[in-house]
């Protein structure tokens, strides 16, 4: 079993999930109310693909204005970072630019970018459509993924393909990341590559 670590930053303006779908993801609850981050929270997700046991490290960043000079030493030395905003809410949307911008400019190694639109069960109140973000993802060269914590979908695939891309750049040696390999010494790892995967989210600086 090949065993992989990574750093994985979440960010996004309050209110819009963060947490929830971290807790979601790792401890399978789901709470209507979450307390409002204060800096940032830790935790350890986990994600079997193939060979691979990945360990996530995972940070939950505050998304409080009066915390904005705090996340600079969370994303530092990253090697993904989802940017979440609410589908009902134009206004968080329209932050995911600046604080993909906010990483670029802030960090010096290579990061795998997502724009994760949470909250999509809010049918009648949505005014962010697919087509809409996933345009503007794509324009500022991101994945873009969609979850509702309160259905639960959507989150078990969104750490899924971002294990997928972590260990297709590893395998390609496509990029110096801050990644961490370790093999088991019986592994033959040259015997083994990706089968109908694509990374599917561009890695810059």
């Amino acid at each position: 079993m090949k065993r992989l670590s990574a750093k994985l930053v979440f960010m996004g303006s309050q209110g819009v999930g963060k947490s929830s779908i971290i807790t979601r993801y790792i401890k399978g609850d789901f709470q209507n109310e979450c307390e409002a981050t204060i800096g940032a929270s830790f935790m350890y997700a986990k994600v079997t693909l193939r060979d691979y046991q990945i360990t996530l490290k995972v940070w939950d960043t505050a998304g409080q204005e009066r915390f904005r000079s705090l996340v600079p030493m969370y994303y530092r030395n990253s090697d993904a970072v989802a940017v979440v905003f609410d589908v009902s809410d134009r206004e968080s949307f329209n932050q995911v630019k600046s604080w993909i911008n906010e990483v670029r400019k802030n960090t010096n190694t290579p990061v795998i970018y997502y724009v994760v639109g949470n909250k999509t069960d809010l049918l009648d109140s949505r005014t962010i459509m697919y087509e809409e973000a996933e345009e503007f993802a794509n324009s500022v060269n991101a994945c873009y993924w969609e979850t509702s914590v309160y259905s639960n979908t959507g989150i078990q695939d969104l750490f899924t393909n971002i294990g997928q891309n972590l260990i297709e750049i590893v395998e390609s040696s496509k990029s110096p990341m801050n990644l961490k390999l370790e093999i088991d010494p019986e592994e033959v790892s040259n015997n083994d590559r990706i089968n109908n995967s694509k990374i599917q989210c561009c890695i810059n600086q």
